[in-house]
């Protein structure tokens, strides 16, 4: 055998004698994922960690800002859209995990239909709902507000109740008037049918004057929600979450009594059916 071609050999066995090492591209892609949603997390909540739920059979909704519907409000407006919320509610009322639901507010109002297609979703939920006003429920969050099964707002916060207003070009004014008046009508109702308020009160307080510079209109602060019939309470966040577990205790009991009754009439018919059968055999 030729020098050159037992130096090739060596070569070669050097070459296959040699590990090659894997890169740990998962390893990486994970981290990054990682760190990715750490930076999510403190964007939207401003820590990167967030207390664990031990119980967590009752779902929040935070409506903040201007409630956006049918148009995009500009991008500095901090907005809530109705098109986010509604699928939230549909997957609550489907998750059988989901005992409750709590809405906290702070928002200054919004879009009229928007607010009421929110309000009659919150309000048809089969689970048990409590709201609570913090800092501010104006405008379409008092329908919100008062969509639940019990209201709440803090002693410092405020609403405000006003008539409805329109932005944009007007081109029949009596048309226009007649439509503003039939929603306006609808918000209305719906608040005196879902509170302690009556749509005489109610209808008052919207078009009071002398009170608002710019507008039309009554604030209420706290307990003068209360006092006037629009909110159940005044409360924070613990007095909400206990009225909730109350709701969400007392709705299973009552399914563990129905199970029962059930039973018993099950039983009942049973017994029936055998004092039937023994009777025809005799």
């Amino acid at each position: 055998m030729s020098e050159y071609n037992q130096e090739q050999e060596t070569e070669e066995e050097n070459k296959i004698s040699i590990p090659r090492k894997s890169k740990p591209k998962r390893k990486k892609k994970a981290s990054s994922q990682k760190s990715a949603g750490k930076l999510e997390t403190l964007k939207q909540l401003g820590q990167t960690k967030l207390p664990k739920n031990i119980d967590n059979d009752i779902h929040c909704i935070n409506i903040v800002g201007q409630i956006e519907g049918h148009r995009s409000l500009p991008p500095k407006n901090k907005t809530t859209k109705y098109e986010h919320l509604i699928p939230q509610l549909v997957a609550v009322e489907q998750n059988p995990k989901v005992k409750g639901v709590i809405i906290t507010l702070n928002t200054v109002g919004g879009d009229i239909e928007a607010g009421l297609a929110i309000s009659e979703m919150l309000s048809s939920l089969s689970k048990p709902t409590v709201s609570l006003v913090l800092g501010g429920g104006h405008s379409i969050g008092g329908p919100i507000a008062v969509a639940t099964d019990k209201s709440f707002i803090a002693e410092t916060a405020t609403m405000t109740i006003h008539p409805i207003r329109l932005t944009g070009k007007v081109i029949g004014v009596p048309q226009t008037y007649d439509y503003l008046d039939k929603m306006q009508d609808r918000v209305i109702n719906f608040v005196s049918r879902h509170s302690n308020i009556s749509n005489e009160d109610f209808r008052n307080l919207m078009f009071r004057t002398g009170e608002l510079v710019r507008d039309v209109g009554t604030v209420l602060i706290g307990e003068e929600a209360v006092d006037k019939g629009m909110i159940d309470e005044v409360g924070g966040l613990s007095q909400a979450i206990k009225a909730l577990k109350e709701k969400i205790d007392a709705e299973e009991d009552n399914k563990d009594s129905k199970v029962d009754i059930e039973a018993n009439n099950g039983d009942v018919a049973t017994e029936a059916i055998e004092v039937v059968r023994q009777n025809t055999l005799m």
